[in-house]
């Protein structure tokens, strides 16, 4: 299969969450997304923007069967394990997947002449910042191993550019959440660890919250995070493809809001949005958490003129109460 306007971009794990939304976003602006998935941990029934390939990023042979079948002009690279406690007990995995199986992508692009890549990237490769907002400039100090590995992407990815000609826009996330606008798509992890559709399973009644801690210096004793909705990310994404086409220089970005809200204040507005109440209690504090995580997101609206449209919090929970009650109950895992 061919494509001569060059539209068609590999999307690695584009059967998960953030991958699907960012999915849908290129196919609205006319790109052709191929989706790339083992399955693992990404969904088939989230694959409804263009082709699906069943892969792994280790398995180069198929790789280059598929970008060289598509004709693939770009990548968006999302595919990794991604929770932090299992990449502290098991690092090995996260070492194994989210760079050496990484690797082995570039080299493929290398060889396929694709030259542009968006890398999912994270707040966690700053690790406890000592200041805040988060800039860019910050100090990246990871402090458990998945951070570590999307560090190492980073820094693997500065060299290869300076290399093999390459040109990249990694796009660090502060916290994902939310669900697609038009209902279509959501989040759904096994296990789940992410606070919102936490909170959300607890007004099910499918047990009481824990919070981590309620003796944070922050106003109200609970931690503080920078929630980013999905959609939004999914937007920047397509942006930092159009900038790179256009022939923008590697850069290094945050993807945040800039303002946080704390545990207590997520739990206050799903109480509003679902006319229940959260059953929660406090239990201790999780090693390496830091009391507030926020961003500075100034430098993504410069270079891509990038603003959060959906980003509010009554937003982000009315979005993901609306998945979670209509939607995620009638999908197949």
């Amino acid at each position: 299969m061919s494509d001569s306007s060059g539209r068609f971009v590999l999307v690695t794990g584009g059967a998960g969450y953030i991958g699907s939304h960012a999915a849908k976003a290129l196919a609205a602006r006319g790109f052709v997304p191929v989706t790339y998935d083992n399955l693992i941990h990404g969904h088939r029934w989230a694959v409804q923007s263009g082709p699906f390939v069943e892969g792994d990023i280790g398995d180069r042979a198929k790789l280059l069967e598929t970008i060289s079948r598509y004709n693939i002009s770009a990548v968006m690279h999302f595919a990794a394990f991604a929770y932090v406690g299992e990449s502290i007990q098991r690092p090995e995995r996260y070492f194994n997947n989210n760079v050496t199986k990484s690797l082995t992508l570039l080299d493929a692009l290398v060889d396929s002449g694709v030259r542009h890549v968006v890398f999912s990237s994270s707040c966690a490769t700053y690790g406890t910042p000592d200041r805040m907002p988060i800039a860019e400039d910050t100090p990246q100090r990871p402090v458990n191993p998945y951070g570590e590995t999307k560090l190492i992407m980073e820094r693997a990815l500065h060299w290869y550019a300076g290399a093999h000609d390459l040109t990249f826009a990694a796009l660090r996330y502060f916290n994902a959440a939310g669900a697609d606008p038009d209902g279509k798509l959501g989040e759904v992890h096994s296990p789940e660890t992410h606070l919102i559709p936490l909170v959300l399973n607890a007004i099910d009644g499918r047990g009481a919250l824990e919070i981590y801690g309620g003796d944070y210096p922050t106003p109200d004793g609970t931690c503080v995070r920078d929630y980013i909705h999905v959609a939004d990310l999914a937007d920047a994404h397509v942006r930092a493809l159009d900038y790179l086409l256009s022939g923008g220089a590697s850069v290094a970005m945050n993807l945040g809001t800039g303002n946080g809200h704390s545990v207590r204040e997520v739990i206050g507005v799903a109480e509003h949005v679902a006319g229940r109440k959260v059953p929660h209690r406090i239990v201790p504090r999780r090693v390496g958490d830091p009391p507030i995580l926020v961003a500075d997101p100034s430098s993504a609206a410069r270079v891509l003129a990038w603003r959060p449209q959906y980003s509010d919090l009554d937003c982000i929970i009315r979005s993901a109460w609306k998945w979670h009650s209509e939607y995620s109950k009638v999908r197949p895992v």
